[in-house]
């Protein structure tokens, strides 16, 4: 290997190490650090699924995404606190709440994606009574005149409650500059994602996710130059390429897999070319008007360019041939429905997805996980079963 290779690898395992130490970081101590650079400093903790984290930014604090504990924190008290059919997400973020794993964040938003999300957002109301909590409406109608003045209403509301809290008025001129820094952050995301696509085997998927999940803790300036920087050295890695097939990865969307079932796939055979991983970070596709009224930029790119979603309903839009359509733009040889057990929004819409994939002749597999699933060998045998099948025979 030639010293330049080897300085190009160094660097890219120097960029993995660095995300994965920050989805480690439980306790949010990068948080804290970077809090305590400024007195006015404040860092506000946002649930899944999307919160227009450009407000949160205009008003000088940091957006700091919530994910829940996966498989790295034992559930005692969190259990007590919901029925046992339920998905596992909740239990891990009261877990940590009431651990006081999450005292550097100085309040909470808790966006409408489900009937769980709402009561989380109650519990944390009596359970750290001195913490800003509110819960997001997200727009349920998409006409500008009804849903876009509702949205705008309710983002103003926040602005307001995010800047008593740091001193600093979201004007527009800061909003059109927030909204500038997460333009450039999706332009690197969209750069990454294209490079996933196209050559997964410079970008394994424990990478793609982990930089991903590195946005919801870091600055969105540094995260934007984080996720330039691999992308072009990812591109001069000379990374070998395997005989894996290309697969989409739906109903990960809200609580997200353990790093041991993302390693899995690609052990079976699978590169992931196309998924809903941590959709928030890139929930509107394309860049937002910078130049005219920015809080109608944020309204139009949350009802009129963002992703599909399980629980997200647009009655403009198909959302199963849509889906279809993405698989073959992806040119995913099949698709892999991996929910998570009780999540409602997922596994209701999983059977008119599939129902869509059948009819296209478009092979698929499904199965079920927690974010604290150990025990990898069944889904191993499973998707290593349907990237051998694909490969011996197609889509036959």
């Amino acid at each position: 290997m030639s010293t330049a290779l080897a300085e190009t690898s160094e660097r890219l395992l120097a960029l993995s190490r660095r995300a994965e130490s920050l989805y480690d970081d439980l306790d949010l101590k990068a948080v804290a650090e970077w809090k305590s650079r400024g007195r006015s400093r404040k860092a506000i903790g946002f649930l899944p699924i999307y919160v227009p984290r450009e407000i949160i930014h205009a008003a000088g604090a940091l957006p700091v995404g919530l994910m829940g504990g996966a498989d790295r924190v034992e559930i005692v008290r969190g259990d007590s606190y919901f029925q046992s059919y339920i998905c596992h997400l909740p239990r891990s973020v009261i877990e940590l709440a009431v651990g006081g794993r999450m005292d550097a964040c100085d309040g909470f938003l808790f966006p409408s994606i489900c009937d769980v999300i709402r009561n989380l957002s109650g519990m944390f109301k009596m359970l750290l009574p001195g913490k800003y909590v509110h819960y997001v409406d997200l727009p349920q109608n998409f006409d500008t005149a009804l849903g876009g003045r509702f949205y705008k209403s309710e983002m103003k509301l926040i602005a307001r409650d995010i800047g008593n809290l740091t001193g600093v008025e979201v004007t527009d001129d800061r909003l059109r500059a927030s909204l500038a820094a997460y333009n450039e952050n999706r332009v690197a995301l969209r750069r990454l994602l294209h490079a996933r696509r196209d050559r997964p085997w410079e970008v394994p998927t424990l990478d793609y996710y982990l930089l991903l999940r590195a946005g919801y803790m870091l600055p969105v300036e540094e995260h934007t130059a984080m996720v330039n920087e691999y992308v072009e050295l990812a591109a001069q890695a000379g990374r070998p390429r395997m005989d894996n097939i290309r697969v989409a990865v739906r109903g990960a969307f809200c609580e997200q897999p353990p790093l041991g079932l993302l390693r899995t796939l690609e052990r079976a055979g699978c590169y992931v070319v196309d998924d809903d991983f941590v959709l928030g970070s890139r929930f509107i596709e394309q860049d937002l008007d910078v130049h005219g009224d920015p809080w109608d930029a944020l309204a139009q790119g949350f009802m009129h360019h963002s992703l599909p979603a399980a629980s997200k309903y647009d009655q403009r839009r198909t959302k199963h041939a849509d889906f279809v359509k993405r698989v073959r733009d992806y040119r995913a040889d099949g698709v892999i429905f991996m929910a998570p057990s009780f999540c409602d929004p997922a596994l209701l819409e999983q059977p008119m997805l599939q129902k869509a994939l059948e009819d296209a002749g478009i092979p698929f597999t499904a199965f079920k996980y927690s974010e604290d699933t150990g025990q990898f060998q069944v889904i191993r045998e499973q998707a290593g079963t349907f990237a051998d099948a694909l490969k011996l025979w197609g889509n036959a």
